[in-house]
C-alpha cells in the first residue's frame, strides 16, 4: 500500500520489494514498528515518536489534520521517552514514560490521540484530538504493553490486568454491560490471572497468561477466536484447543490468529497409558514417544518410522512416529507430490514425475523385449524347429505388452538395470510346458505404499463408521425434536382452547354481575315474586293487594319486632297503626296488621324458595289458611287494610 505516503518514502510510488526508509529516520536506531490501515508510528530506541500517513483524523499527532508521506516526530512528546506504541484505523495510542514530581519516580502512562467517536481515546466526550492527550483516569496505573483495534483500545498493565475501552458491537470490550467511553478492567475468567501479552485484531482480542493459556473474544466470524465455530463472545474464553500446549506468543491479524508453541515431548511420568491403544504400561509394554506429536506410546502403536517427522534430530535419518503421525505425513507427501506435478504433451491431465518415470520404463521394456525376441541364439533350430513339438517355444502369443502398461502393481521395470536374474539361457526344462519368462522387480515405493493404503482404507472405514452413528444420532435427535414440536403444538391448542373458554366464563360471570347489581339496585330489602304467583296468592287470600311479596327469607325475622305506621283518617288526622311479622311454621311469615279500631288484617304472606315451590306454597295456603285465620283472630273478605 502506498495510498496518503504510509511508506513514507516521500512520494506515492509502490514498491513490490523492501526499500530502507530514509530522510528523518537516516540513522536511526528503531526499537518498534506499529502500521495502521492509513498510517504507521515509529518509536526510535532513544524514545522519539515519528508518524506519517493520513492525517485526516488527527491520528498522526502533529496538532492538525495534514497528511505526510515523510516521516515526521510528534513535537508534543519531545523530551520524553516513548516505549511503544500502537495504530488504530482512525486513532494511535502510546506508552510514554513520565517522571513523578512529588516522589520523582518514573512510571509508563498512556497517551492517545486521533478519531475518539467511539471513545477509544478512553476520554469520556468522543471528541477528536490532534495531539497525544494523558488519559486522566488511568492516572494511577503503569502500562507495558498496548494494543489497538479498529474502533477500540486494549492496554495491559504492569500488574497484568487488561484495560479495554471503545467501541463494544461485538463483546470486543470483554464486558457486555458497559459502553466503552472510560476504560475498565476486563474480569471474568482472567481476574485471576497474570496476562503477559496481549493482541489485537479489527473486532477481537487474545491475550497471554502466565500459565501458557490463551483467551479470545470479540467477533467470532471466520473462526477467529479459535473456539470451534463462528459465534461472538462478549467475555474472555479459554481456547481449549492449545490447552495443552507451550504457547510462548500471540498475534492477531484483521480477522485472525496465530500462536506459537514450543514443541515438548511428554514425560513418561505424566502418562501411564498408551495415547493410541490405551493400555497401561509395564514391564513390557514400554513407552516410546513419537518425532512427530511427542505423545507417549507403546511399541505396537509406534513401529512405524518417518523421514518427516517434526520433532526428528536429523530430517534426512526416519524415526519413530505413531500411527495416526505416519498416516498424516504419509497423506501429505502425496498431497505435496500431486501439486508438484506438471502436465504432459498431449496429455489433458497432469501426470506425476513417479508416473512419466514408469511410462518411459514402460516404453523402453517393450523395445527390449522385441530385440530380445528378434535374436538368432532363441531361435528354434534342428531338434528344437518349429516343426518338432518336444519342446515347443510360444513367443508370439504368451507375452501381453499391453498388460504391463499403465499397472499400478509394475512400478518399476529394470530389466538392464536391475540385479535381477536376466532370461532363462539355461538347458532347456524337459516339461513341454515351460514358456519364455521375464523378471519383473517393483520399486521400493511399492513396498511402502501397501501398508500406507491399508491404513488409509482403516482410517476410512472407521471415519465411515463415524458417520453411520452421527447419522444415527441425528436422526434419533431429528425424531424426538419432532415429538417435542408435536406436544408442544399440542399444549398450545389446548392453551388457546382454554383461553377460549376463560374467556366466554368471564364474560359470562360478568354479564350475571351487572344483572346482579341491576336487580339489587332496584329491588328493596325483601325481592318481590313474579306476577304469576302473586296473582294466585291474592286470589287465595281473596283480597285485593297493591304490594305482595312472597321473598327468600334466610333467617327468620324476629316476631317481637313491630313498625308503627302513620295512615291518614277521614277527619286528617294521623293515626298510629301496628303491624308485626310471625312465623308460623319454618319457612312460612306472615306480616299482620292492627288497625287502629283494634282490629287484625292479614297484610302479606312470605315463603321461603329454600323450602317451597310455587305449587307447594299454594297448597300449604289452601290448607292452613281458616286455621291461620282462626288463630290469630284474622278478619277475612274485603276489609283488609293494604300494605
Amino acid at each position: 500500500m502506498h495510498n496518503f505516503g504510509l511508506l513514507g518514502h516521500g512520494n506515492d510510488t509502490a514498491h513490490w520489494i523492501p526499500k530502507k526508509v530514509c530522510g528523518p529516520l537516516e540513522g536511526l536506531h528503531i526499537s518498534s514498528v506499529s502500521c495502521g490501515p492509513s498510517h504507521t508510528a515509529v518509536v526510535t530506541s532513544a524514545g522519539q515518536l515519528f508518524t506519517f500517513g493520513d492525517g485526516v483524523f488527527g491520528a498522526l499527532g502533529h496538532g492538525d489534520r495534514q497528511s505526510t508521506n515523510v516521516a515526521r516526530e510528534v513535537s508534543s512528546l519531545r523530551g520524553l521517552r516513548t516505549v511503544l506504541a500502537a495504530c488504530g484505523a482512525w486513532h494511535t495510542v502510546a506508552i510514554v514514560e513520565v517522571v513523578d514530581s512529588l516522589n520523582s519516580a518514573t512510571s509508563c502512562k498512556l497517551f492517545t490521540w486521533g478519531d475518539g467517536n467511539k471513545g477509544q481515546l478512553g476520554h469520556a466526550d468522543r471528541e477528536t484530538r490532534l495531539i497525544p492527550a494523558y488519559v486522566e483516569s488511568l492516572r494511577k496505573l503503569s502500562f507495558c504493553q498496548v494494543a489497538c483495534g479498529y474502533d477500540f483500545t486494549a492496554a495491559l498493565s504492569t500488574s497484568g490486568q487488561v484495560y479495554t475501552m471503545g467501541s463494544n458491537a461485538f463483546g470486543q470490550l470483554g464486558n457486555p454491560t458497559i459502553d466503552g467511553k472510560l476504560p475498565t478492567v476486563v474480569k471474568g475468567s482472567i481476574s485471576s490471572s497474570c496476562v503477559e501479552e496481549i493482541a489485537c485484531g479489527s473486532h477481537h482480542v487474545a491475550l497471554l497468561t502466565s500459565k501458557a493459556r490463551v483467551y479470545t473474544w470479540g467477533k467470532g466470524a471466520n473462526g477467529r477466536l479459535g473456539h470451534g465455530n463462528n459465534f461472538d463472545r462478549n467475555t474472555p474464553t479459554p481456547v481449549e484447543a492449545l490447552k495443552d500446549k507451550q504457547v510462548k506468543s500471540v498475534a492477531c491479524g484483521t480477522d485472525f490468529t496465530a500462536v506459537i508453541c514450543f514443541h515438548r515431548c511428554t514425560s513418561g511420568l505424566d502418562q501411564s497409558l498408551c495415547s493410541g491403544c490405551r493400555l497401561q504400561f509395564s514391564f513390557i509394554r514400554k513407552r516410546h514417544n513419537c518425532y512427530n506429536c511427542g505423545l507417549v506410546y507403546c511399541k505396537a502403536c509406534s513401529m512405524r518410522k518417518s523421514t518427516k517427522a517434526s520433532l526428528a534430530p536429523n530430517s534426512n535419518k526416519p524415526y519413530r512416529v505413531c500411527d495416526e503421525c505416519c498416516t498424516k505425513l504419509n497423506t501429505a507427501g502425496d498431497a505435496k507430490k500431486l501439486q508438484n506435478s506438471k502436465p504432459l504433451d498431449g496429455n489433458p491431465h497432469p501426470l506425476s514425475s513417479e508416473a512419466t518415470d514408469r511410462e518411459n520404463t514402460v516404453k523402453s521394456l517393450r523395445v527390449r523385449i522385441s530385440r530380445f525376441l528378434t535374436m538368432e541364439s532363441f531361435k528354434p533350430e534342428g531338434k528344437h524347429s518349429r516343426n518338432n513339438s518336444r519342446f515347443p517355444l510360444h513367443h508370439s502369443g504368451n507375452l501381453s505388452f499391453g498388460s504391463i502398461g499403465h499397472s499400478k502393481e509394475l512400478t518399476s521395470l529394470c530389466i538392464p538395470t536391475s540385479t535381477a536374474l536376466p532370461l532363462s539361457c539355461g538347458p532347456i526344462s524337459p516339461h513341454p510346458t515351460n514358456r519364455l519368462t521375464t523378471s519383473v522387480l517393483t520399486s521400493p515405493d511399492s513396498a511402502c505404499a501397501y501398508p500406507s493404503n491399508k491404513n488409509m482404507t482403516e482410517e476410512v472405514a472407521r471415519l465411515q463408521s463415524q458417520v453411520k452413528e452421527l447419522t444415527r444420532k441425528s436422526e434419533l435427535l431429528e425424531a424426538e425434536l419432532d415429538r417435542t414440536n408435536n406436544q408442544l403444538r399440542e399444549a398450545r391448542t389446548t392453551a388457546a382452547e382454554e383461553n377460549l373458554k376463560c374467556k366466554a366464563a368471564k364474560e359470562v360471570i360478568s354479564s350475571l354481575t351487572t344483572q346482579i347489581r341491576s336487580i339489587t339496585e332496584r329491588t328493596p330489602e325483601e325481592c318481590p315474586v313474579n306476577d304469576t304467583w302473586t296473582s294466585q296468592v291474592s286470589k287465595l287470600l281473596g283480597s285485593h293487594f297493591c304490594e305482595n311479596h312472597l321473598n327468600d327469607v334466610s333467617r327468620a325475622p324476629a316476631s317481637s319486632a313491630h313498625l308503627a305506621h302513620q295512615s291518614p283518617c277521614k277527619e286528617n288526622s294521623i293515626v298510629a297503626d301496628v303491624e308485626w311479622t310471625e312465623q308460623v311454621e319454618h319457612g312460612v311469615y306472615i306480616t299482620i296488621f292492627r288497625s287502629p279500631a283494634g282490629h287484625k288484617y292479614l297484610r302479606r304472606v312470605r315463603f321461603s324458595k329454600r323450602h317451597f315451590t310455587e305449587q307447594q306454597a299454594e297448597r300449604w295456603w289452601a290448607e292452613h289458611r281458616p286455621t291461620l285465620h282462626e288463630q290469630y283472630g284474622i278478619l277475612t273478605g274485603d276489609s283488609i287494610i293494604p300494605s
